[in-house]
């Protein structure tokens, strides 16, 4: 309950932020920021891992190694 408390006001301190940071950025320097660059609990997007050919899997737990 402690961490959804400290969440909830991050999210509202987060929001402070951008917005000030918006008001004093140079437009053509710099994009938008949004509340989640300032918001330390915010995940990051990660990258989706690429995958190769996954039939030698398929061999094994399907096919029963055979």
């Amino acid at each position: 309950m402690a961490e959804g408390r400290s969440r909830e006001s991050w999210n509202h301190t987060a929001s402070i932020m951008a917005m000030l940071a918006n008001v004093h950025r140079d437009p053509k320097k710099h994009r938008p920021y949004g509340a989640s660059d300032f918001h330390p609990y915010a995940a990051e997007a990660r990258p989706v891992p690429k995958t190769k050919d996954l039939s030698i899997l398929k061999a094994v737990f399907v096919d029963g190694g055979k």
